[in-house]
């Protein structure tokens, strides 16, 4: 009975899927009234489990993990704008002309015309949306509406490859293995992908989409238990497998794709993937948010599944915290050690099978977006757990579509965007600074949550 509920709501979820990320996409860019709504709701909900006291405990216990990340976060932009200020020309040109006033009002002025483009490139214009709402209610159609919503489709697009990369790495520090590997890996996925997207004609969507998506993950899932394979009969660290990987990689796809898979010559791009190989869009020019983003919030609910929930998971973590105690109690930890980095390999695969499917349909040389390297800021980020990978995924999705706006209207350099990511990573990484700095309590050991890596080169 309850397996039959859930395949009548996943049916009515997907017919209605259009007008549900439609929704979706109008709450994340009116983010503000959504939180209203939402504690307004909580409030209401309060009313039958104690009032306040049960509301105030319920936030406390559920928000609380959320106080350093989110004054990480403010505190980049802060510095990440003290940056911006000290590296603005026409700052300088002010001083030297009009005084000292004159600089200071025109680097605020200018901070603020790059962080409301960063905003708007990656949440949209609230006054804007509100607007297109209300044309769209009143029988204009969809396109005001569409056009608003970029904003916050840019982000979810952009976070989708994030996710699938920042898991492939947390799920290799559950095992205690580094992969650094993702890179490549996304390469080998997006190659696969694309090349049975359009060698296979003739097969219907239903078939020819969900073997696509399997040869690319599989493929990415072979390449990546290479290491793991090495590592178990060898012990040869898979940091530097990994890396050497990635290299072998970039080698094979410039050959490839500059040789027997290039369409047209001297372009080193493969020909376009057949249109029942593409992963479907929800809505209509230039809402780009595809069917991977619901792919991958599924995959990292499995991944969270299998890791904390399965046997499996729990063999897997055993090993991570300690494979000498593991082997002990019979476990077999090379084999471990490979199905690991097979299952984290298949994971980056599928960043990059989204990205040909869903995104370019093709894949041309010079893919590489540093997707794998930043998932190790991810899974650091996220400490290993699938709800945190996906919710610094988000961020550095936001991040990333906001700063090519912030380029484009402020002609601030997208580099700033990066220094950004790199103070949050710092303040999470040591959260004491930013305790320091805002005169935290420092938690009960009980209420700490440790990441979690991979072991040392001694291990």
């Amino acid at each position: 009975m309850r397996l039959a509920i859930v395949a009548l709501l996943a049916t009515i979820a997907i017919l209605l899927s259009k007008w549900l990320i439609l929704l979706f996409l109008v709450a994340l860019g009116l983010w503000p009234i959504t939180l209203v709504i939402g504690l307004v709701v909580l409030a209401i909900i309060s009313i039958w489990h104690g009032g306040w006291p049960w509301m105030k405990h319920w936030l406390t216990t559920r928000l609380r993990g959320l106080v350093i990340p989110a004054l990480s976060v403010f505190s980049a932009l802060l510095i990440g704008g003290v940056v911006l200020i000290l590296t603005d020309q026409e700052v300088y040109q002010a001083l030297q002309a009009d005084g000292l006033l004159a600089a200071i009002q025109i680097g605020i002025t200018n901070l603020a015309t790059a962080y409301k483009a960063l905003y708007e490139g990656a949440l949209g214009n609230p006054r804007q949306i509100l607007e297109a709402l209300g044309e769209t209610l009143s029988g204009e159609g969809l396109k005001p509406l569409l056009r608003a919503l970029r904003g916050p489709s840019d982000s979810l697009v952009q976070s989708v490859p994030y996710i699938f990369a920042g898991l492939a790495v947390a799920l290799g520090f559950r095992a205690g293995l580094f992969n650094i590997g993702a890179e490549g890996q996304i390469g080998i996925g997006w190659m696969v992908a694309v090349f049975v997207g359009y060698s296979l004609a003739g097969l219907p969507a239903g078939l020819h989409l969900p073997l696509t998506i399997i040869a690319g993950a599989t493929a990415a899932g072979l390449w990546g238990s290479i290491a793991g394979f090495l590592k178990a009969r060898t012990g040869a660290h898979e940091v530097i497998t990994t890396i050497m990987l990635n290299y072998v990689v970039f080698r094979l796809s410039e050959w490839l794709l500059c040789g027997p898979l290039e369409n047209t010559q001297g372009t080193c791009r493969t020909k376009e993937i057949l249109s029942s190989a593409y992963l479907p869009r929800f809505l209509d020019h230039p809402v780009t948010l595809h069917w991977g983003f619901v792919l991958a919030i599924l995959v990292a609910a499995l991944t969270g599944w299998f890791l904390f929930r399965t046997v499996w998971g729990f063999g897997l973590r055993t090993v991570g915290a300690n494979p000498d105690a593991a082997r002990y109690s019979g476990m077999n930890v090379g084999r471990t050690f490979v199905i690991a980095m097979f299952l984290s390999g298949s994971l980056a695969g599928l960043a990059g099978v989204v990205q040909g499917l869903g995104i370019t349909h093709n894949i041309a040389l010079g893919f590489q977006a540093g997707y794998g390297f930043d998932a190790i800021a991810l899974a650091l980020l996220g400490k290993s757990h699938p709800a945190g990978v996906v919710g610094a995924s988000l961020l550095f999705g936001m991040l990333r579509a906001g700063a090519a706006r912030m380029q484009s209207v402020a002609g601030v350099p997208t580099e700033i965007v990066q220094i950004i990511q790199s103070l949050v990573i710092i303040f999470i990484a040591a959260p004491e600074i930013i305790r320091l700095l805002y005169r935290l309590r420092k938690p009960k050991e009980e209420e700490v949550e440790e990441p979690v890596f991979s072991r040392g080169w001694g291990a």
